[in-house]
């Protein structure tokens, strides 16, 4: 019970002071007011709780039915102006009909409710057996809409303006949130807590100060917070959940309190279930999905907020982290835009018509629609998004879009999106039903069609970049071809010298030994060429350790056409980092080029050396010669060639590999004068130095 000396009585000194402050406060928000919405409604909240205060602290020293009346009629109004100026800082949003009229009907009902319910005096017993839990429900959800809309005000405020907001936000949020754990208190023992009750007074005045250092950072109040679709949708989520709560909380209560010896087992059955079916209604897609057309139908001129929608739309085709494939992201990318549980993608399959390509829901179905079907011509002609429904009740309307039998085996087809990328229908989606009860218009055609022209582009896009990728391996596969018929060539034109050869030295021993080696060299080379043909132009193994000097020799023997023509000059121990076979590639092209160019008088000069971190190997000959221009900028390039007779592969083949292994072909010649190509290798270990060291490490 209250203290019955006043002066020893801390309500009577915390409402006291409180009323003293928030009398100041009217006086100097008065002085100042420059008028405006807002500022009517925080000027009513100060001067309704000056009387709340002074109406509490007169309870306090005189304790009496018509003085508590009084102090709660007050801080109800003063609450609910509060939450009126709170409101009133939000403006409409881009689709929005007006200002959201919808949260002052808010404050409004919580207010009414508030003033009708009664409240009992702290410390005094609840005798209307639970009929003071649903005044304090409301008191509760008073405090949580207060601290809602403080929080979404400081949450829209746009960063470079949250510096006017912040006193303000840190003020009533300490408000509201003692008055939460008040009521919350009061809820769970059915009586107002008496040392809680009396703090309230002080509490309440020490938010003065913020809301003072608020109002001079704000003069005007012109905040321009917004409400967008989501936080309607969250707000109005949390709205039913708390209601749906407060429900099963009172039910609970009388289920207890009536229920004799079953009483408390019945309630905790009872709040389980509860808190069973919310969990399954907010795991709910088709929950959330009426919740969101709720708001959209009752809150917003337009069903949609566009930049969210767009910015989701591209998100969920984008996703390439996603494993869904391409085709399936655009179904439902396009489902989710009329809250349909998905789809299936019908894409242009060559001149034969369009086929399934995809499908997110329902059976496959095995069926072509004919290019020139009454459908397609439809669709790529009127860009419509077809109602199945209406074309079904209003055949008339469509009468050139005569439904194919294969609709039928799609029982829940709703919708018909057409993904027309220009003039070109790239193909369409069968949308099946929505999850809601939602009647397609205007906005929704509009915003289908412009989703499905996104998604024809994206589609064309990716076919057109697989296309691009198939070509790109056909013309390695071809390039790597020109490679090996460019090899093949080299190795018949040694076969037909060996040939030619053995007219006359069929017989001589020696002969017979250097064919069989160069036959089988060149079974060799041809089963290598077969194997590098199949894996792609890189090469099959790593590179190792090549002796020059032996490759060099080896070239001489059995690769070159006119042996006499060529000189060599290897040094022993130059070895270079590369593949056996197709260094000596390049070192017999070189070489071939060189005779070739001088003709009969040729004369080739081969030399190998160590130059620091290079091995190099140097051809020269007495040929015809180059000019620069020609060296600068034709040599290398594919398909280039001197030789009447010549492909123009082996200088563009051999200077690839020998850049791909980090070396360099360098050039120097003259026209008349002849040519001299060095090959620079890196230089490597002798092959035995390189097994110890592997060995040792």
């Amino acid at each position: 019970m209250l203290t019955a000396e006043w002066y020893l009585n801390p309500a009577a000194w915390s409402y006291g002071l409180a009323t003293l402050a928030f009398a100041v406060f009217a006086v100097q928000l008065s002085l100042g007011w420059n008028g405006g919405r807002a500022s009517f409604f925080l000027l009513a909240a100060i001067i309704l709780s000056a009387f709340w205060a002074a109406a509490t602290c007169s309870f306090a020293v005189l304790p009496g039915a018509p003085m508590w009346v009084s102090a709660r009629v007050f801080d109800v109004l003063a609450i609910g102006a509060l939450l009126a100026f709170l409101a009133s800082l939000f403006v409409p949003a881009r689709g929005q009909v007006r200002r959201p009229l919808w949260l002052m009907a808010l404050v409004a009902a919580v207010v009414l409710g508030a003033l009708l319910l009664p409240v009992p005096p702290p410390s005094v017993p609840d005798l209307g057996r639970g009929m003071h839990a649903w005044a304090f429900s409301i008191l509760l959800a008073q405090s949580v809409l207060g601290l809602v809309l403080v929080e979404q005000i400081y949450r829209r405020t746009a960063e470079p303006r949250r510096w006017n907001v912040r006193p303000l936000c840190v003020g009533l949020a300490g408000w509201f949130a003692f008055d939460l754990v008040l009521y919350a208190d009061a809820m769970m023992f059915r009586v107002l807590d008496e040392p809680l009750w009396a703090a309230r007074g002080i509490a309440h005045a020490l938010v003065i100060p913020f809301l003072g250092i608020a109002a001079s950072r704000n003069r005007q109040w012109d905040l321009e917070v917004t409400i967008s679709r989501g936080v309607l949708t969250q707000s109005s989520t949390l709205l039913v959940v708390g209601l749906y709560l407060l429900g099963v909380s009172g039910a609970g209560y009388y289920v207890r309190f009536f229920g004799g010896s079953w009483g408390v087992t019945l309630a905790a059955v009872l709040v389980f279930a509860a808190l069973l079916l919310l969990a399954f209604i907010a795991i709910s897609e088709t929950f959330r999905a009426k919740l969101r057309v709720l708001v959209a139908k009752n809150f917003f001129a337009y069903r949609y907020d566009y930049r969210e929608e767009w910015l989701a739309f591209t998100r969920t085709v984008s996703a390439a982290a996603s494993e869904a494939s391409v085709q399936s992201r655009c179904i439902t990318a396009l489902a989710d835009l009329v809250e349909s549980t998905g789809g299936s993608l019908w894409l242009r399959q060559g001149e034969g018509g369009y086929g399934e390509a995809e499908r997110t829901v329902s059976a496959p179905v095995a069926a072509i629609e004919p290019a020139g079907s009454a459908l397609v011509r439809f669709l790529a002609g009127s860009g419509w998004v077809l109602d199945l429904n209406d074309v079904r009740r209003d055949p008339e309307k469509y009468d050139a879009a005569i439904l194919p039998e294969w609709i039928a085996e799609m029982p829940n087809a709703w919708l018909v999106v057409p993904l027309l990328n220009g003039d070109d229908l790239v193909g369409f989606v069968v949308l099946a039903r929505s999850r809601v009860s939602l009647d397609p218009n205007w906005e929704v055609w509009d915003l289908l069609k412009t989703a499905g022209t996104q998604a024809a582009s994206y589609l064309a896009l990716f076919q057109a970049t697989e296309a691009l990728l198939e070509a790109r391996k056909f013309d390695a596969f071809n390039r790597m071809s020109a490679f090996v018929v460019h090899d093949l060539k080299n190795l018949v034109a040694q076969l037909q010298l060996m040939l030619r050869n053995a007219e006359r030295h069929a017989a001589n021993p020696e002969f017979q030994r250097d064919m069989l080696r160069t036959v089988e060299h060149v079974v060799g080379r041809m089963n290598h060429l077969m194997l590098q043909l199949r894996s792609g132009e890189s090469p099959i193994d790593k590179p190792r350790a090549v002796d020059l000097a032996a490759l060099v020799r080896s070239v001489h023997a059995t690769r070159v056409a006119n042996p006499r023509a060529l000189q060599v000059e290897a040094a022993v121990g130059v070895w270079a980092l590369g593949h056996e076979d197709r260094l000596e590639r390049v070192v017999a092209h070189l070489i071939q080029n060189g005779i070739d160019a001088a003709g009969e008088g040729a004369r080739v000069a081969v030399r190998t050396w160590r130059d620091g971190d290079f091995a190099v190997v140097e051809i020269k000959d007495n040929g015809m010669g180059m000019t620069q221009d020609f060296i600068q900028n034709q040599l290398f390039k594919p398909f280039a060639s001197t030789k009447d007779k010549g492909m123009g592969i082996g200088a563009y083949e051999s200077h690839q590999y020998v850049t791909a292994l980090g070396g360099r072909i360098a050039v120097e010649s003259t026209p008349g004068h002849g040519t001299t190509v060095r090959v620079f290798l890196l230089a490597a270990a002798p092959q035995g130095r390189l097994h110890a060291v592997e060995e040792a490490a």
